[in-house]
């Protein structure tokens, strides 16, 4: 009995990596896929072939393209990090300045364009965004707030159900700016306009005016 018990259980540790492996290849292959055929020509056998895998592997993780894509794009938003530069402003800054970058890379825009069209008509679909990419990212907020206050920039909240909205707010203001600038307006998101939004947001009007 030893040596089948030694036998098998080489077998059952080796499958974890390959099924991660198999993961991973999948959302780069999709990613893959949107910058060179775009969203409308994007399909689960074109994704399964570039991967690697059976089509039915994609069909046990993913129902459709549209949850496939959003988890492939949500993979890219926690690249974002928010390291510490010593004030909120210039927190605030860094992270405007690297998520436009994010947002300029073509898989990205391409995938987020189309999702977020499609979730008009798809409610399933924009709760799943929702949840695999805004409320994650909300660490980012949180995660500012929290070093402001350790600082003495801000004051520490007393109303959790405020803080939290307060938390909201903020996160709205910052992605909504950023996507309609870089998706919408297509303008450049540089360290001058990065500046001016973290003035607006800290300071408000009269800041802006004096940042410029």
């Amino acid at each position: 009995m030893s040596p089948m018990c030694h036998s098998s259980s080489p077998r059952g540790r080796a499958g974890r990596p390959r099924s991660a492996e198999a993961g991973e290849a999948i959302l780069e292959a999709t990613r893959a896929a949107l910058v060179e055929l775009g969203w409308s020509k994007l399909s689960m056998g074109d994704v399964a072939t570039r991967a690697g895998v059976a089509k039915t592997t994609l069909y046990r993780r993913w129902a459709n393209k549209n949850e496939l894509v959003v988890d492939a794009v949500a993979v890219l938003f926690d690249e974002l990090e928010l390291p510490d530069l010593g004030s909120l402003q210039a927190d605030i800054e860094h992270v405007v300045v690297q998520f436009a970058a994010l947002l300029e890379r073509p898989e990205t825009k391409t995938a987020l364009m189309a999702v977020v069209a499609e979730s008009t008509r798809d409610e399933p679909l924009r709760e799943r965004i929702r949840t695999s990419i805004v409320e994650r990212q909300k660490r980012l907020v949180l995660a500012g707030r929290e070093r402001a206050q350790a600082r003495g920039e801000l004051p520490a909240g007393r109303d959790e159900e405020a803080v939290a909205v307060t938390d909201d707010l903020i996160f709205d203001v910052v992605a909504g700016a950023v996507v309609h600038r870089s998706l919408v307006s297509a303008e450049p998101v540089d360290d001058a306009w990065a500046t001016r939004l973290s003035a607006l947001l800290l300071g408000g009007l009269g800041a802006v005016a004096e940042a410029g």
